[in-house]
């Protein structure tokens, strides 16, 4: 079919729609989890932990982080994958490929050695769980080799292994501690698993659906793709080049933009790439470098204004003192005094929603 053409505005607009971060507001967790397929978890909390700071950009001060504890361990409407929140409905997309997981031969290699250990950690469960890690005794007979922080933490590998092959789920969490169950007594006893193939298009036409625009083919992405393979509809871009695809549901209708505040992490700019693209829109996570070497901030939070990101908020979230403490506030373009009320208004209802005054 002969692509749509869209100016450059047009595609930052149908990414922002996607996003659910137009002036049209969701107004409850479970649907807008839906719309974005996911929120990705991270430690990192110097304002607020991430999925909680993706849905406050969403849904403003009304939302209550208490909705995603309720989300994901009483109603299981949500359900916790490989650092990533998902519906629970899409759990039958993941399915099929289940059974064939780990992917990587290391890891297959390492759970074939570790036959007993592995059963141990299912009896244990069924008999005595749900467990954290720490009330699991390891009983690996070769343990887990890594470089990195990983190096022979054999529960906690077994675990994420098993809960990728859909043996184990996550049932919640104490603090921050994954708390694990066997899957049949997380997950819901009759949802279908799609067929790999089919499963594999869905997959692409939602993570379409979710971002508006993207490419077929994109580098490679820790946890979730940012590609989309044949979904929705090709589209050229004014200025850019190559072919996008687009979600046609996003052409029509008219845009009303708003202000907020997002996580480095944010779906609309977690493709930096994409975001340089479509956005014109340089940035960095900035908290693994030296201090002297950051120009925005440790955990600098972009900022959208209208169809634009338009800068950058170096704050931190000091508890103990009871203040959102800004230190800058980086302007990519000069902001209009209309820009610098809106952005200065999100600065307060974020401190707001976190129960903290605004220092500056």
């Amino acid at each position: 079919m002969e692509p749509h053409r869209l100016s450059a505005a047009d595609a930052r607009r149908v990414a922002i729609r996607a996003q659910r971060l137009d002036a049209r507001r969701p107004t409850q967790l479970v649907p807008l989890v839906r719309d974005l397929t996911l929120l990705q978890i991270d430690p990192t909390a110097a304002i607020a932990p991430n999925a909680d700071l993706v849905a406050w950009s969403r849904l403003g001060s009304t939302y209550d982080p208490d909705e995603l504890v309720r989300a994901l361990e009483l109603d299981r409407s949500l359900f916790e994958l490989n650092a990533l929140i998902r519906p629970i409905e899409d759990l039958a997309l993941y399915r099929a490929d289940m059974a064939g997981a780990p992917s990587y031969e290391t890891s297959r290699a390492w759970l074939r050695d570790n036959g007993p250990f592995h059963r141990d950690v299912l009896a244990l469960l069924r008999d005595t769980g749900p467990l954290t890690s720490r009330e699991i005794p390891d009983t690996s007979v070769v343990a887990w080799p890594s470089s990195g922080w990983t190096n022979n933490r054999n529960v906690t590998r077994m675990l994420e292994v098993l809960a990728l092959r859909g043996e184990v789920a996550i049932a919640g969490r104490r603090r921050r501690e994954r708390i694990w169950d066997l899957a049949e007594r997380v997950y819901p006893p009759d949802l279908p698993a799609i067929p790999s193939v089919e499963a594999a298009r869905l997959r692409n036409e939602r993570r379409l659906g979710s971002l508006g625009i993207a490419r077929a083919k994109s580098p490679a992405m820790p946890m979730e793709p940012a590609d989309v393979g044949e979904a929705g509809e090709p589209a050229v871009v004014e200025g850019l080049d190559g072919v996008w695809r687009v979600d046609p549901r996003l052409l029509d209708g008219e845009f009303a933009g708003r202000t907020a505040l997002l996580s480095p992490f944010d779906r609309l700019l977690h493709n930096r790439v994409r975001t340089l693209e479509l956005f014109g829109f340089d940035y960095t996570l900035e908290m693994y470098k030296p201090a002297a070497q950051r120009r925005w901030g440790y955990f600098a939070l972009p900022i959208l204004h209208g169809d634009r990101l338009v800068g950058k908020l170096d704050a931190r979230a000091d508890r103990k003192a009871g203040v959102l403490a800004v230190t800058a506030v980086h302007e990519d373009e000069v902001f209009s005094a209309k820009t610098r009320r809106a952005v200065d208004h999100e600065i307060a209802d974020v401190a707001t929603w976190l129960g903290l005054e605004v220092s500056s």
